[in-house]
């Protein structure tokens, strides 16, 4: 997928929305313990439920990586149902890779090549020998985390060089000679709206992934504001507002209506600024 095929869904579907598969074993309704794949089950339900109204999905590999092989074949199944039945849907393996080149390249291949996402997070901290395999892929994307909602974002983000540059800031200049906006974007996080002036003159076409809407409380009003560009250029992900709105039987419509009013707000703002 590209940058042009993935406006137009953003176009047809008027949405920007990310639904986060943050699947917690421990937090799903109770009543799906008793089926033979708890998880792939939950899973399935909320994709079948929010599909309408989103235009990515974000499983974060720490939810089934923590399970073992088990939680590896729900991540495995939860892929392939996306892929066969919702192909429109931009797929973002939320994996946090980074490593050296030839460690790098074999995550690549994992997620690329055998899994087929379009899209996984990476982590600059090595440098530009571990991202580069990744950027090899055509039409996929590598996601570099530059500025994340988390409080101790704050431990090495902010740090500032002798020439008063922050170092999320060094980063995406950095960065910008290793790929593109048609295979790079970059993690910015919603509590941090205040920064997103400086980004986009720096990212004025790169489309953003940006968590903290929701349960972290960032404020989808501000991202737009600040973050649009000509292609909207946003992904939002909210990932525990929508999939754990609900622990009973009806947990997957209080998903959808969860991910239909966050859609109605983007349908309006997309509206707004004239990009639908």
């Amino acid at each position: 997928m590209n940058t042009d095929t993935l406006y137009s869904i953003i176009r047809r579907k008027k949405s920007f929305l990310c639904v986060g598969l943050d699947s917690d074993i421990k937090k799903i309704p109770q009543h799906l313990l008793s089926v033979e794949r708890p998880v792939y089950e939950f899973n399935k339900q909320i994709i079948d439920a929010t599909a309408p109204y989103c235009i990515a999905c974000k499983p974060n590999l720490a939810f089934y990586e923590s399970r073992g092989l088990e939680g590896w074949r729900d991540f495995e199944l939860t892929t392939n149902y996306i892929k066969q039945n919702y192909p429109d849907i931009f797929l973002i393996a939320d994996a946090k890779r980074g490593d050296i080149g030839n460690t790098s390249k074999m995550y690549a291949s994992a997620f690329f090549e055998n899994l087929n996402y379009d899209a996984v997070t990476v982590a600059p901290y090595m440098g530009e020998d571990s991202v580069k395999p990744f950027l090899e892929f055509k039409n996929k994307f590598v996601i570099l985390l530059a500025l994340t909602s988390n409080p101790s974002a704050e431990n090495f983000q902010y740090f500032t060089s002798k020439l008063n540059k922050p170092l999320f800031i060094d980063v995406i200049e950095k960065s910008l000679n290793w790929g593109n906006s048609e295979n790079m974007m970059y993690v910015i996080g919603a509590t941090k709206v205040s920064m997103l002036v400086k980004i986009r003159e720096l990212i004025p076409d790169h489309f953003l992934l940006v968590p903290g809407v929701g349960a972290q409380g960032g404020s989808l009003k501000d991202i737009a504001e600040y973050g649009l560009n000509n292609k909207c250029g946003l992904i939002v992900n909210a990932s525990r507002s929508i999939i754990f709105s609900d622990s009973t039987n009806d947990f997957a419509n209080a998903a959808a209506k969860a991910a239909k009013d966050l859609q109605s707000d983007m349908e309006k703002i997309l509206a707004a600024f004239e990009l639908i």
